[in-house]
């Protein structure tokens, strides 16, 4: 936890919580387990643990920042009680300096707390005045990795009062139709939808997308990226490449190399198809993040954003 983070999309991580446990296959390689298990053992993960310390840290930091929330947790894991979770919203609140950049997997439990009647007051009460609701320094955002978790998390995210909703498609491990799964939202009586229904920044405001890292990284499809990309772009949705993880596109017989068709499916060789890549293993830093001759570092526009 601290300033000058290394994650490329933001600028320091926050972490209240820390320790989770997995529910589905992106957590498979989780990268906090393993910093959090090198240093205190096998298990020590999973063990989710409250800071008092670390939950006023932001109020020290005055010059603003975008602010990674729980990048070694999930606030909304169902060990996380619900009074923790207002007070962490409390801090967000009261330090209007900062966005903070909230990714959670836990879908549901995001939705039915920050749904609940009485949470906005329950924090207004904890600061001790009236707020903004929802949060407008708060980015809202849940993990997808695959099109069957687009299809139950979007909508899940699309019921959720928030400034702006974001979607974390990393690691990638699928193709993501965006329409498909916003297609699956209903909106009540009071809300209606115009032309397509990808075309509207105040329903989703922000895509991240990116590879996997790590021991044990699986190859990311170069076409996978490149159809989130136009999506967005079609919708100018804003659109962040990440990385590529430890595996860029090309051949090279002096490296270890996955062969991976566009289903997701990993093939001992060319399998006569144009959708199937050779993924080199050649590691983060020289994988890098160039997508198409370009680096992509699109990111919302607050002025732009509507909340409900």
């Amino acid at each position: 936890m601290g300033d000058n983070s290394a994650i490329e999309w933001t600028e320091a991580t926050w972490n209240p919580v820390t320790g989770c446990t997995k529910v589905s296959p992106g957590c498979d390689n989780c990268y906090a387990e393993r910093i959090v298990e090198r240093f205190h053992g096998k298990g020590s993960f999973a063990v989710v643990a409250r800071s008092e310390e670390k939950l006023y840290v932001p109020l020290r930091w005055k010059r603003p920042r975008r602010i990674f929330v729980n990048s070694m947790s999930d606030l909304f894991h169902d060990q996380v009680p619900l009074s923790f979770i207002e007070r962490v919203f409390s801090v967000m609140a009261r330090t209007p300096q900062h966005t903070y950049q909230l990714l959670t997997k836990r879908h549901a439990r995001m939705s039915s707390v920050l749904r609940r009647p009485t949470f906005r007051d329950t924090i207004a009460s904890i600061v001790g005045a009236d707020i903004e609701w929802p949060l407008p320094n708060l980015w809202l955002g849940v993990s997808v990795e695959n099109q069957q978790w687009a299809d139950i998390r979007i909508p899940a995210l699309l019921d959720t009062p928030a400034a702006v909703r974001w979607l974390s498609c990393e690691p990638l491990l699928g193709p993501v139709d965006l329409r498909q799964s916003l297609a699956l939202w209903q909106p009540g009586d009071d809300q209606t939808w115009t032309g397509d229904r990808l075309h509207t920044r105040d329903v989703l405001g922000w895509v991240v997308v990116g590879g996997e890292s790590g021991h044990g990284s699986r190859a990311m499809h170069p076409d996978w990226a490149r159809a989130l990309r136009d999506q967005c772009t079609d919708a100018q949705v804003p659109f962040f490449f990440k990385q590529w993880g430890q595996y860029r596109p090309g051949g090279d017989p002096a490296r270890p190399c996955s062969w991976i068709a566009a289903d997701g499916t990993e093939q001992p060789g060319w399998a006569g198809t144009s959708h199937t890549v050779a993924m080199v293993r050649v590691g983060k830093k020289a994988a890098g993040r160039v997508l198409d001759g370009r680096t992509w570092d699109e990111y919302p526009a607050i002025a732009e954003a509507v909340s409900r």
